[in-house]
Order: C-alpha cells, then structure tokens, then sequence
C-alpha cells in the first residue's frame, strides 16, 4: 500500500469525511490492494446507519438519469448522498468502461454527493464484487443515503437484493406483453417501482399493469405493497413521490420483522464472500495451484 496512508491514517479519513481519503480507501478494497481487511475492520464499528437504494432495470430505462436526479433531491434535503454507478468492464484491463464522467456527465456535482464507478469485472448478477466493502466505507464516511445503480443488463441483476435496504426497479412506458414475460425475473425483487420518462403516453398504462401484476402476485414481503411511482427524471418530476415512498419503505423495514430478517441475510452473505476470498486466496497461493492449473490445461486431469 505503498502509494497510500497507513490505514490507521485512510481510516481517520474516511471517518472524517475526506474526499480524497474515500476514494483511495475504495481503490484498496475494489483492487484488494494490502491492508483491505485490516481497513474494513476499522470501518465496521462505525457503520450500520446509511440507508442503502438500489436502482435496477433494463438498460434504456433512464436509471443514471434518475439516480442523478434523486441524488441531487435527497441533497436538497440535507442528505450527505453516496453514489456508486457498477459499469461493465474492459476485457483487457477490468476497469470501468464508461467512467465516473461519462457516465454521470450531467450528474450531481454538489460536495455533499460522493460519486464513484465500479466495474463489474464480470460479475453475474450486475454488480461488482467490491459493491458491500464499498458501501462499507461510505456508510463509515457519515453518508446519509447510498444510491447503487446496476449494469443494464437485465433480469439477472437481483443480487441488488443481497445489498440494499430498499430495490427500486425502473421500467419504461409500453412494456405490454414484457410485464408478463419479466414476471418471473426483475419484476419480483422490487420493493418500490417507478415508471420513468413519464411523459410517454403510455406510462398511465404499464404502471396500472404493474399495479394488477403486484396485486395478483406473491409480494416479497407480505406486510408491503410495493408501490408504482410515475417520473420524468429529465425534469425532476415525481421525485417528491419517489422520496416519499422510499421514506415510507426505510420506516417499514425500521418496524417490522422484514428489516432484522433482511440485516441477517447481509450479514450471512457478508461472512460467505469474506469466507470464500479467505479461502480461495489460500489456495492459489500454494505450490500444488500451479501444478493442478497445469493438470487440468494437459488434460491429465478433470
């Protein structure tokens, strides 16, 4: 960790709210660079109070625009907002394809609203692998409200549910038939949906189908009702609504069993991903990891 601080020093930092402290610290964790877990294990203490948003859907849909667009909503309300956009990678280097400018080039640029891109890294599931250790630091750094917004990449992206407090799935107007065929996929994780680019004539009637969709279906949680949120995130219209639901979900989870079962299932997935990378870190550092690659590649063995 050569070309950073000690991570005492990181870890001050980020607890202070630094800028620059965060973003070295999310380079550690995103590259496992040396002293990534003894960091975590500074930070940990002092998290568990960010309220975290996942936006997912199909690419097209308009989710950076409107997680920009409620990231500079939240901000008006004082909120310190953290902001991780998962990108998909370059084959050859791994990194973030589109980049924090691009990606948000007309995005928040307030003090108060740390953005960052992660690249997937192939990632199933739409989201990086670093995605919790980088939450981690922000809800460390005092972030009041962490936005995640996933790859375009469809119905695989329910891992989304692994890490946010709320899933907020994105649609866009005209889906007719698609509503039914992407039933059994990312239309069942969402806790809030939001019909954006609103002023298409046909917004009022994909959120009515999603509406009877929700209300014949089995609810992921049967003490809520998902609701159906129309906005126009170009405009900034229907975030008031979008807040407002989102407020009511973070108070539902605060009194109901469904917010203590969902922090379990966090902390059972945190405990494995740490279990695996233990592990697999072990194995390919020993002598026989060489020789079984080299098996395996001769077809000596299966």
């Amino acid at each position: 960790m050569s070309r950073f601080p000690r991570v005492e020093e990181l870890a001050r930092g980020v607890l202070a709210g630094d800028r620059r402290a965060l973003a070295r610290a999310i380079t550690v964790v995103e590259n496992r660079l040396d002293g990534c877990d003894r960091l975590l294990a500074e930070l940990y203490p002092h998290t568990g109070r960010a309220y975290v948003v996942g936006l997912t859907g199909a690419p097209g849909v308009g989710k950076s625009t409107l997680a920009a667009a409620l990231a500079r909503h939240l901000r008006q309300q004082g909120q310190r907002v953290g902001l991780i956009a998962v990108d998909p990678s370059s084959p050859f280097t791994g990194g973030a394809l589109l980049g924090d400018r691009v990606r948000f080039s007309h995005g928040p640029v307030d003090d108060g609203v740390f953005f960052r891109s992660l690249a997937s890294r192939g990632q199933v599931g739409g989201l990086s692998r670093a995605t919790g250790d980088v939450l981690q630091i922000l809800d460390a750094a005092g972030m009041d409200t962490v936005l995640v917004e996933t790859v375009g990449a469809g119905q695989s992206e329910v891992e989304i549910m692994r890490y946010a407090h709320t899933t907020v799935v994105v649609l866009a107007p005209g889906l007719g038939d698609d509503v039914q065929a992407a039933k059994a996929g990312i239309l069942e994780i969402g806790d809030v949906y939001v019909v954006n680019k609103a002023d298409n004539p046909a917004a009022a009637r994909t959120a009515n189908e999603i509406r009877q969709m929700l209300e014949l279906g089995a609810p992921r949680d049967p003490g809520w009702m998902p609701p159906v949120v129309e906005t126009v995130a170009a405009e900034g219209r229907g975030l008031d609504d979008l807040a407002a639901a989102l407020a009511s979900h973070r108070e539902h989870l605060r009194t109901s069993e469904a917010g203590a079962s969902r922090q379990r299932a966090w902390s059972e997935e945190s405990i494995r991903q740490q279990l695996f990378d233990r592990i697999w870190r072990w194995v390919t550092a020993r002598e026989d990891w060489v020789r079984l690659v080299r098996d395996v590649s001769e077809r000596r063995l299966a």
